[in-house]
């Protein structure tokens, strides 16, 4: 989520803290290493019959959450083939937040375990709550209603918040910014994102919204608890709506280039 607008927070909050950071890590939030050692083999769904795409097509015109284009496109002419030089910000489109986005020292893009990108997912439905608050936010209570009806959250998960938002990235509603351009969406309470921290296995979390945290934060905390402790994100997946809350397996195409916060990922789940 974090492009140009937030950068400079980010940046001040990293060289401001870092006693906070090394205690974060040190307590609740296991650091990367302990993360992936903590990794046990890809659990799948059982005979697979359908897949679905959760990636939105990305265009110069997709919403973005400073409101500037993430993408540029040069058409490179030829007369024997086709080719096009893009731009693009790393955090635009259907992308990846990856430990170094909200880190000093955490894995880039390229440096998240294989065995992490292929994951149970589970997919938390806040839709209701969602359409009468835009404000709304995925917590404890919500986990714990998922678990009673489906049991508890697969080890190794990816947990999806479904909000409904997924189908209004046409509409001005996908940002929601208001006449003081305070965004309005839904996203990860902290307190949550705490819970699958310390309480489950669980190594990504991912939203049909621009950001893991909900649209009004002005300091993202689920971010800065989330991403430090070696676990990742994805943001603005497309056709949650189309799972099943539990049973569905994730397949994330992370980009794989050196050093990168985060990247556009091609996203498949199969059922």
């Amino acid at each position: 989520m974090c492009l140009p607008a937030c950068i400079p927070t980010v940046a001040a909050r990293l060289r401001a803290e870092p006693g906070r950071r090394r205690f974060l890590k040190a307590a609740a939030f296991a650091p990367a290493a302990a993360a992936a050692a903590a990794l046990s083999a890809p659990v799948f769904a059982q005979n697979p019959r359908q897949i679905a795409d959760l990636t939105h097509s990305f265009t110069p015109e997709f919403p973005t959450f400073a409101g500037t284009p993430g993408l540029s496109i040069n058409i490179l002419a030829s007369g024997a083939y086709n080719a096009q030089e893009w731009t693009v910000n790393e955090h635009a489109g259907t992308h990846m937040d990856a430990p170094l986005h909200f880190s000093a020292d955490g894995l880039s893009a390229d440096q998240i375990p294989h065995e992490q990108l292929i994951s149970p997912l589970a997919v938390v439905d806040i839709r209701e709550k969602a359409q009468q608050n835009p404000d709304a936010q995925l917590t404890p209570d919500d986990l714990q209603k998922w678990e009673n009806q489906n049991g508890p959250l697969p080890q190794n998960a990816v947990v999806a918040m479904l909000s409904g938002w997924g189908e209004l990235t046409r509409s001005p509603k996908f940002r929601g910014a208001d006449d003081q351009n305070t965004l309005h969406f839904p996203g990860f309470h902290p307190e949550a994102a705490h819970m699958m921290m310390s309480e489950r296995q669980i190594v990504g979390m991912a939203v049909d919204t621009l950001s893991l945290d909900y649209g009004p934060s002005a300091d993202f905390e689920v971010h800065y608890a989330w991403l430090p402790s070696g676990r990742w994100g994805l943001e603005c997946v497309n056709n949650l709506h189309k799972l099943p809350p539990v049973g569905a397996t994730l397949f994330a195409g992370a980009p794989k280039v050196k050093g990168a916060t985060g990247g556009q990922s091609r996203l498949l789940a199969v059922f």
